[in-house]
Parts: structure tokens; sequence; C-alpha cells
């Protein structure tokens, strides 16, 4: 393994210093929710402690200091994903709400009956249903990329599907249950050959991959802070200026309003057009130090670490026969989706589960997925820097004792 400080780190994790069931928690849900580090904890208690207040409007001292960190921290997002301009990242509570934003903002200025939209089998529920509610809207037709037996896109078929009716193309950059990276930047710049927009969803590759919007040359990219370490309910939509200037708002009220009067509204510049309401204000000051965090340890060596752990758990659990990977595509990142022989993966997940390790189990919100493999649920175990490869003999043990439980 290379020289990676994982005992360092897991010292900055305070809730991977417990037991669970009298056993020692190994924690492989990083896909679903990563922890946080206590630097992240800190900043979130410390804003409550010194900087309580809403921020912008407030002439006083304390709404002054918290804007000039939100706003910092929107300076510090557009250095660490690339972006042209601050003007182009709009904080959200997550992916999901920045889907959302697109699919229903973008679909009411570009989207008429008879246009289509792209998308994968592959897509997290968040990826898919925003663009199926548009389209069943707008009369517009949701067209689904294929993938082949390895969990990897059909890209021919995709090449054919693209014509002069589609009208944008959503696409994950990792899936939440293969772990494939995707070629997102062939696919844009297929896309962009034709003038169509390109939207990524970034919720499973930011924390592994990183992102550099410029080089992918994406239109829009979404990503959460609970996926990287950071706390829930904040997230960040990367739009370029041109689509996110002629796109209308999505909710009303609050920053995002310049004037109000009896006879209408105009609305702010970007980004506050697409910010309406009270911001997460901790959720930035978390977000903020979690991106340091990764910085400082370096994505690079995050990148080399983490496929080593892949590599890892792949030849265990390969060597262990009886095993079926669901995704087993060139391109891949931290995590593995398998069956144990026919034992229905709830069922393996709940012993699992009493030897302290925690998986997930289910369809992981990626149903026509698992249609299309035929399965009902897989167990997924997802990891991050901060886990090793004794955890993964630990599982190793537990899917062992499946095994023997089940005869």
């Amino acid at each position: 393994m290379t020289n990676f400080p994982v005992d360092l780190i897991r010292k900055d994790f305070p809730i991977l210093n417990q037991t669970v069931y009298g056993r020692p928690l190994v924690y492989f849900d990083n896909a679903a929710s990563t922890q946080k580090p206590v630097q992240v904890i800190r900043a979130i208690s410390g804003y409550y402690e010194t900087d309580n207040c809403n921020i912008h409007r407030g002439v006083h001292y304390l709404s002054q200091r918290a804007t000039e960190v939100y706003e910092d921290t929107r300076k510090q997002i557009r250095q660490f994903i690339n972006a042209a301009s601050s003007q182009e990242i709009i904080f959200t509570r997550g992916t999901t709400e920045s889907i959302n934003l697109v699919a229903s903002s973008y679909g009411k200025q570009y989207v008429n009956p008879g246009d289509e939209v792209i998308v994968s089998v592959m897509e997290h529920h968040s990826n898919f249903v925003p663009w199926q509610l548009m389209c069943q809207e707008r009369g517009a037709k949701l067209r689904i990329i294929p993938i082949v037996e390895s969990g990897e896109l059909d890209m021919n078929a995709f090449r054919g599907m693209v014509n002069e009716r589609t009208k944008i193309i959503a696409i994950t950059h990792v899936s939440n249950v293969l772990g494939t990276i995707n070629p997102v930047k062939e696919i844009i710049q297929h896309a962009h050959t034709f003038g169509i927009p390109v939207l990524v969803d970034g919720a499973q590759s930011i924390s592994h991959l990183g992102a550099d919007v410029k080089d992918l040359d994406c239109d829009f990219y979404c990503f959460s802070g609970h996926k990287m370490y950071a706390p829930m309910g904040i997230g960040v939509l990367y739009g370029k200026e041109k689509y996110l200037d002629a796109m209308p708002p999505y909710q009303s009220g609050g920053e995002m309003i310049k004037e109000v009067h009896l006879s209408g509204t105009t609305f702010n510049d970007l980004p506050f057009k697409f910010e309406a309401g009270t911001p997460n204000v901790e959720g930035v000051y978390g977000l903020r130090v979690a991106i340091s965090y990764i910085q400082e340890l370096g994505m690079e060596n995050i990148a080399v670490y983490e496929k080593e752990l892949l590599d890892y758990a792949t030849e265990k659990l390969t060597a262990m026969g009886d095993i079926r990977i669901i995704g087993t595509a060139k391109e891949k990142t931290s995590l593995i989706s398998f069956l144990i022989g026919s034992i229905h993966p709830y069922d393996a997940g709940v012993i699992i589960d009493k030897m302290g390790i925690a998986v997930r189990t289910g369809h992981h919100c990626a149903m026509p997925l698992l249609e299309w493999y035929k399965i009902p649920a897989t167990v997924r175990a997802s990891f991050a820097f901060y886990n090793t490869t004794e955890e993964i003999d630990l599982m190793v043990e537990a899917i062992l004792k499946v095994k023997q439980m089940f005869g």
C-alpha cells in the first residue's frame, strides 16, 4: 500500500472510534454519506458559538462576518472545481435540489413538446425522476442510454440517440451502484457538436476524483456536502453563466429578490437569483473546512489510496467464490456492489451489521438499473480514505459467517 497516513487521519473522525454490538465499528456506507472530521464539527459549533446570524442584508458586525465567510466559501468552491466565476456557484440543499432546479428552470425555458432529454439507465433516482417529471409536464420524451453487462455505458447507442430534438443530457459521473466512472468528457464533447448542454451528477465523484468543470466543459455540475465530509443539507450547483442568466428563478423569496412593488417584482443578479430563503450558513461553514481538509490531503493521494482499497476488496471477494460483483467496469472507483450466492442482500446485511460492519443493502435509489440486471437488491460496500485493508478483512470474515449461517 502507498504511504498514506490513514492512522493519523482516523484520529480526526471521532465516530469511527466506537464499538457496535461489542465490535469495532467498520463504516462502509460512504456512498450514502461520509463521516465528518473534528475540524468540520468544530466549524459548525464555532459558527453557532460566535457568528450565528443571518447573512447579506445585516449591517451589524456578526452579519458582515458571517457574510464574508459565506461568500469566501463560494470563491473557494469556484477554485476547487475550476469554474470561471463565483457567480456560477449556486448554494443548494444538495445534489437532488440542484438537479430539480435545473430540470424545472431549464425545462421551462428550453424544452417544448416533441423535444427529447437523455439520461442513462444507471442514474440515481435524483437524476432520473426530475427529468421524467419535467418531460411529462413539457410533453417531451425521456430517452435512456443502455449499458453493457460490465456496467459501462453503451456509447454507440448513446451516439445514435443524440439529434436535433435533444435539449439536454444528464449523466452521472460515477454510478452509486456500480462504481463505474463514466466517460463524461467524451459525452460532453459529442453533445456540444450538436450545441446540446450536459449536466453532470457529481455526487459520487467529487470526493474521489474531484472536478475540473473547465476541463470537462460541462454546462452544469452538481454535488452534495454530506458525501464529501461536510454537513448534510448543503450542496452546490455549478452552471455556465449563459444558461443561468437565461433560466427563470426556481423559488422566490429572500435574497433572490431585488425589488418588490405592487406592480411586479425584479430578481437579483447571479448567483443570488437561485438562492431563495434563509440559507444554510452552518452548512457552508462546514463545507468550507471539508474542502480545505480534502485539499490538504491531496485529491491525487486520495484517489491512489482508495484505488488500492478497491483493488484489495475486489481481489478478496473474488477469491471467496460464490460472490457475484455487480459492476466490473475497467474505470471504476471506490465501491463494490455484490451478491452472496442466492442469499437475499437484506438477510446478509443484517448479519454483517451484527459483526459491526455498516454496509448498505437495497436498490440504492437506482431501481431502473437493478431491473436491467434482473435483481431486486445488492449489498454495497463503499470506501473512503479513512478505511483500511484490515477493515476489508473483517468484512470478508462477516461474509464467511453469512455463508455458514445459510449453509
